[in-house]
C-alpha cells in the first residue's frame, strides 16, 4: 500500500537525511543534493511529479546551454531521490525511470607542465614571509601528495604532528587514505608550523586552541576552499602563468598525470587519489599518451621533416 507522501520540503529533508546517515554522503555533496532538489521543486510538486515533468525539466535544462555533465548530475540526484520515495512507499512508480542522461564527452583534465609547477614551487619558496611558508606548505601537499582542496581545507593540525611519510587523509564519503609526505613537504610543513601561530587570533597563545592545520582568523577557523583558489591564481599571476590554468584540482590532476608519465601503475595511482572506481583514474592514461606522442613528434628522427633538396 503506498503511503501518502508528505510535502516536497518533507520529503527532501528525509531524503537528505538518509542519504548522510546510511550513505554518509559529504556535506558538500548534501548541499548539491540540496540544490537540485529545490531547483526542480521551484516549479513541480516534487513529491508527485511524473515523467513528463521530470523530462521537460531536463530539456529546459539542455535549452538553456548547461553542460551535460551538470545535467547529467542533477538527473542523477532525481533518480536517487525518486528510487528513495519507491523504497519508502511514497510512491508505486520511478519517472526517472526511463530517461536518459544526456551524452557527453569525457573531457582530457587540464594540468601544468612541470616547468609551470617548479616555477611556482620556486616563487612560493622565495617568500619568506608566513603567508609564503603557508602558500609552499599547501602546494607541497596539493601537488606532492594529491589532495583535494576540501581535504586541504579540512586538514586537522594532528594529521601531520607525526613524523610519517604520509599523512591521513578523510576523502569523499568519510574514507580515510594515505597520502604520501615528500621531504620537500615535511620540510615545507616545518617551516610553516613554526610561524602557524601568526595567523590565529591572539598568536602564539592560541595555537593549540584551533585545530585546523591552515588557521585562520575567519569565522569558520581555517583557510576556506574559495581563499586557496585565490591565493594559487595570485602566484600564478606573479609567475606569468595564466590564472585561468590553475587551481588546486589542475594540481591534482598533475600530481596523477605525472606519476603515470613516470611509470606507476593505475592501481597505485587510484589508491593515491581515493578513486573508488579505477575507470576513474584510467583517463590519465591517455593525456600521458598525448604527452608520449609530442615527445615522439618533437623527438624521433622519422617525426622530423626532411629538409628539401
Amino acid at each position: 500500500m503506498t503511503r501518502r507522501p508528505p510535502d516536497s520540503a518533507h520529503v527532501i529533508e528525509a531524503f537528505l537525511d538518509m542519504m548522510s546517515a546510511e550513505r554518509g554522503a559529504s556535506a558538500n555533496t548534501l548541499a548539491a543534493y540540496r540544490r537540485d532538489l529545490v531547483d526542480f521543486a521551484a516549479s513541480h510538486d516534487i513529491a508527485k511529479a511524473g515523467r513528463d515533468a521530470v523530462r521537460k525539466f531536463l530539456e529546459g535544462l539542455s535549452a538553456s546551454g548547461m553542460a551535460a555533465s551538470t545535467q547529467s548530475r542533477k538527473l542523477s540526484t532525481l533518480r536517487q531521490f525518486y528510487g528513495f520515495l519507491y523504497a519508502e512507499g511514497w510512491r508505486t512508480d520511478d519517472p526517472t525511470q526511463t530517461l536518459e542522461a544526456p551524452r557527453k564527452g569525457r573531457p582530457l583534465p587540464r594540468i601544468l607542465s612541470t616547468t609551470d609547477l617548479e616555477a611556482m614551487l620556486g616563487q612560493a619558496a622565495q617568500d619568506e614571509t608566513p603567508e609564503g611558508l603557508r602558500l609552499r606548505a599547501m602546494l607541497e601537499l596539493l601537488y606532492g601528495g594529491g589532495l583535494r582542496v576540501s581535504e586541504l581545507a579540512g586538514l586537522k593540525l594532528t594529521a601531520v604532528r607525526t613524523r610519517e611519510s604520509f599523512i591521513r587523509i578523510t576523502g569523499k564519503g568519510g574514507k580515510e587514505r594515505l597520502a604520501p609526505l615528500s621531504p620537500p613537504a615535511r620540510a615545507a610543513l616545518d617551516a610553516y608550523l613554526a610561524v602557524r601561530g601568526k595567523f590565529l587570533k591572539g598568536g602564539q597563545k592560541r595555537e593549540l586552541s584551533n585545530p585546523w592545520l591552515f588557521a585562520s582568523r575567519s569565522a569558520e577557523g581555517y583557510l576556506t576552499r574559495r581563499r586557496i583558489h585565490q591565493l594559487l591564481k595570485a602566484l600564478a599571476v606573479d609567475c606569468g602563468i595564466d590564472p585561468a590554468k590553475v587551481s588546486p584540482h589542475v594540481l591534482r590532476h598533475a600530481f596523477a598525470t605525472h606519476l603515470v608519465e613516470g611509470g606507476a601503475d593505475l592501481r597505485s595511482v587510484q589508491t593515491l587519489l581515493g578513486h573508488a572506481d579505477i575507470a576513474t583514474t584510467q583517463i590519465y592514461t591517455h593525456v600521458a599518451r598525448d604527452h608520449l606522442s609530442r615527445v615522439v613528434a618533437a623527438s624521433h628522427p622519422l617525426s622530423r621533416p626532411k629538409p628539401r633538396r
